[in-house]
């Protein structure tokens, strides 16, 4: 069993969460967006690198804000109906896994929840998981040595269109056929507009603070990183903390922004949460439906091209080099950043009412751009 030590990383408080990721802090690994795409798309892993962390304008961050404080409630209560379904399966021998790092910030809500409903204080750590290279197996052996009586719960923010569900189940059959050892490959989201999961707080498309202002709502955690030049057969995955944007960080601001909400909506939460045990819910990755059309209507090479929801298209305005912006309702309040964002980028948005989801990003072809 290797020996990796967790090790103090970001702005959270290490009792909110541990990072289990080896710190590549003093390491160059950002490349331009474009430089970037083009190699992804020429065949390098997106996990080698990382994009240069956008730092939004005031004008969007002041949006990022009002739009939050309007709609802190509701985050609230999907997380509460999330920790509640999570505390009836498994009470206090949970063991809260996040995903690094957009289930970072949820899995800390979720433990705060937790303790203030029914008094118990779980374990909460942060792993890498990477699509096409699957999960940090270093990290849960780690959680699992520390913890050999727990019962890991994968936590992550939202679905797309359930690439890092389906990562997941095979990350967990291939630690299973391995190691001898079954873990629950059930994946706890506020939203889950992609039908891709039984535990949700809500399968509405709508806005995730982790993914609109990147590593300052995250605990100043960059992306995880999967390099053989850096990371050994022993190692955790890797990410950087970028210390250079303390005074951008507001990571537990917006954290106990959320947890002020919880009496509130904790009443509410139970009741949705037990009536969700009697239901029937179906996993049918609607999104991927969505997807192929996309695909087929407007000729895309590839559907890792094409990000549906609020969140994952977000992250193509933020990350990648978007092409177009396909828009099923432009008045909605969880896409104001998203049309702020296209304009400043002068991305075209199209409208697209039959998206099952709010809006959808498409991704650029540039093989072969000069750069």
């Amino acid at each position: 069993m290797q020996t990796t030590k967790s090790a103090k990383f970001g702005t959270y408080a290490e009792d909110d969460v541990v990072f289990l990721l080896k710190n590549l802090s003093d390491i160059r690994l950002e490349d331009s967006t474009v430089n970037r795409e083009r190699q992804i798309q020429s065949g390098r892993h997106y996990s080698e690198s990382l994009p240069i962390e956008y730092q939004p304008p005031k004008e969007y961050v002041d949006l990022f804000w009002k739009t939050l404080q309007v709609y802190k409630q509701k985050v609230a209560l999907c997380i509460g109906i999330v920790a509640e379904q999570i505390f009836q399966s498994n009470g206090e021998d949970t063991i809260l896994v996040s995903l690094a790092r957009a289930g970072t910030p949820v899995g800390i809500l979720i433990k705060r929840y937790i303790e203030m409903r029914f008094g118990a204080t779980l374990p909460h750590y942060s792993v890498s998981i990477i699509r096409d290279r699957g999960i940090d197996e270093n990290a849960i052996h780690y959680i699992r040595t520390t913890h050999p009586e727990g019962t890991i719960q994968f936590v992550d923010g939202w679905t797309g269109k359930g690439a890092i569900s389906i990562e997941l189940t095979k990350a967990c059959k291939e630690y299973e056929h391995k190691y001898g050892i079954k873990l629950d490959d059930t994946l706890a989201v506020i939203a889950d507009p992609g039908h891709c999961t039984r535990l949700f707080g809500t399968r509405e498309d709508f806005l995730i603070p982790s993914a609109c202002l990147n590593s300052t709502v995250s605990g100043l955690v960059s992306r995880t990183v999967l390099n053989k030049n850096y990371i050994g057969s022993d190692d955790f995955h890797g990410a950087k903390f970028y210390k250079e944007l303390l005074a951008e960080d507001v990571s537990n601001e917006f954290i106990d922004l959320i947890v002020k909400e919880f009496i509130g909506i904790a009443e509410e939460a139970e009741r949705i949460a037990f009536e969700r045990k009697e239901e029937q819910i179906e996993t049918n990755f609607l999104g991927m439906e969505d997807v192929k059309r996309i695909q087929k209507e407007f000729a895309v090479e590839s559907t890792h091209y094409i990000k549906p929801g609020v969140g994952e298209t977000t992250r193509v305005l933020l990350r990648r080099v978007p092409w177009k912006i396909l828009m099923q309702d432009a008045s909605s309040p969880f896409v104001k950043h998203i049309l702020m964002l296209a304009e400043e980028k002068g991305v075209e948005v199209v409208e697209y009412p039959q998206l099952t989801y709010l809006c959808c990003g498409i991704i650029k072809s540039v093989k072969g751009a000069e750069v």
